[in-house]
């Protein structure tokens, strides 16, 4: 890891002075390991706002599926792949760099200027006449929300100290189930009355005024501000996350099971379409069906798994981490009799709810276990290589490889193609716990 004295030198020096014509930092407020600094409340309203816009658009696609399907005759391995690797290539890729301007740079800004490119790209993609053109802007979308959750998790961890980290990360990213609700609920209603364009140019123009508004709010100081003088370079800060990569092997094994995990969450996205071709569902009753899952499951697990994961925290060392590991299992179980069992009956939408509710509930235990293994000056750039990690490897293939069996063997068998993986989480996030454990007993006295 990096030495503690290095990180000290390179986080004095001058502090970049705020962008003209912009509302100052707040104060700096020290947060330890009890105090909530002041407006940190509103801040994560704010920011779970900005979530659920994120996710109300990147849904569209699985949301409306069906119609893409019959309407320009795309494959449902094309659709894997618009949901997959053609959102998260760019998206993680650039998310990299913008992690690292994160560090140095006024977040709420760079955080406004991205949901104006996603919002511009997802009305463009209304205008799509096949696969070519949702998939241009869809490159571009992934650019605009790159720049949301580095610097939307990195602003929470300046206002929550981590003994409430998870539950914080857990509601910012109650945005997921709120997004895919109001996706599948917007695309339900609109799509059948006005066509699926309406979907898109009415989502993109909703996030362009929410864009020109977002500049008025005051992004918090960085925990330690006060004893600043200078931010990290971006050289620095590329360095000093390669260390912590290098030295920190529970971080590797952190990420390679969130990417193993985020395979058999990520296919999940063709389970409406999967619905109206394997389950004889017609469209509207998939997508609100969908839409009241998310809703509900999607709250309730991001909400439980963040405070579940809080409660495993304060009762062992590393209990985010550790935390991972049964909700994994949940997951997978769910999932399994969920993909196999009688549409329509109540099994069936119990087990439905279950396993959204588990899909939905490791995203605040995971950053929360990332962020207090990042260097404390470079959360923002460990949290994008976080993204980078996780999308490449578990977001882009899952749903791709779930579309083509699906295309060769049927979207059942695709889906439960996508559950080993996840089990397979458990090794590294079993591995890097034992890790973290024998370090803390060599570390006793």
């Amino acid at each position: 890891m990096v030495g503690s004295a290095a990180i000290v030198m390179r986080e004095t020096g001058e502090i970049a002075e705020p962008s003209a014509g912009l509302p100052p930092p707040a104060a700096p407020v020290a947060v330890d390991g009890a105090a909530i600094a002041p407006g940190a409340w509103s801040l994560l309203a704010f920011l779970t706002l900005l979530n659920v816009l994120n996710f109300v658009d990147r849904q569209l696609i699985a949301a409306l599926a069906p119609l893409l399907i019959a309407e320009l005759g795309l494959s449902r391995a094309e659709i894997g792949l618009l949901a997959g690797f053609g959102f998260v290539l760019l998206y993680s890729l650039v998310g990299l760099a913008l992690g690292l301007a994160a560090d140095r740079w006024r977040r709420i800004p760079l955080a406004a200027g991205g949901l104006a490119l996603w919002s511009g790209m997802t009305a463009a993609s209304g205008m799509a006449r096949g696969f070519a053109g949702l998939a241009l802007p869809r490159l571009f979308v992934g650019v605009g929300e790159a720049t949301l959750t580095p610097a939307a998790l990195s602003m929470l961890g300046d206002v929550f100290p981590p003994r409430r980290l998870a539950l914080a990360s857990g509601v910012y990213y109650a945005g997921i189930p709120l997004g895919a609700a109001a996706g599948f609920a917007a695309s339900g209603f609109i799509a059948p009355r006005w066509g699926w364009r309406a979907c898109f140019l009415a989502l993109g123009a909703i996030g362009l005024v929410a864009a020109a508004l977002m500049p008025l709010r005051r992004e918090p100081a960085r925990r330690g501000e006060a004893l600043l003088r200078r931010r990290p370079g971006y050289r620095e800060l590329a360095r000093d996350l390669a260390a912590a990569l290098a030295s920190r092997r529970e971080l590797v094994l952190l990420l390679a099971a969130g990417a193993l995990i985020c395979w058999g969450t990520a296919s999940a996205i063709h389970t409406v379409t999967w619905l109206v071709q394997e389950r004889g569902f017609d469209y509207a009753r998939a997508a609100y069906g969908a839409g009241v899952i998310a809703v509900l499951a999607g709250l309730l697990g991001n909400l439980a798994g963040g405070t579940f994961s809080d409660w495993c925290a304060r009762r062992r060392r590393h209990g985010h981490l550790f935390s991972l590991i049964p909700m994994s299992a949940v997951f997978v179980a769910a999932s399994a009799l969920f993909y196999v069992v009688p549409p329509g009956t109540p099994v069936f939408w119990l087990l439905w709810f279950v396993a959204y509710a588990s899909a939905s509930a490791w995203f605040g235990p995971l950053f929360a276990a990332v962020q207090q293994l990042a260097p404390a000056h470079a959360r923002a750039s460990t949290i994008a290589f976080t993204l980078l990690a996780i999308n490449l490897l578990g977001v882009g293939p899952g749903p791709l490889v779930t579309g083509l069996i699906g295309d060769e063997r049927g979207l059942t068998a695709g889906l439960l193609a996508s559950l080993p993986p996840v089990v397979l989480a458990i090794v590294p996030l079993g591995l890097a716990w034992r890790r973290l454990q024998r370090a803390e007993m060599r570390a006793r006295p």
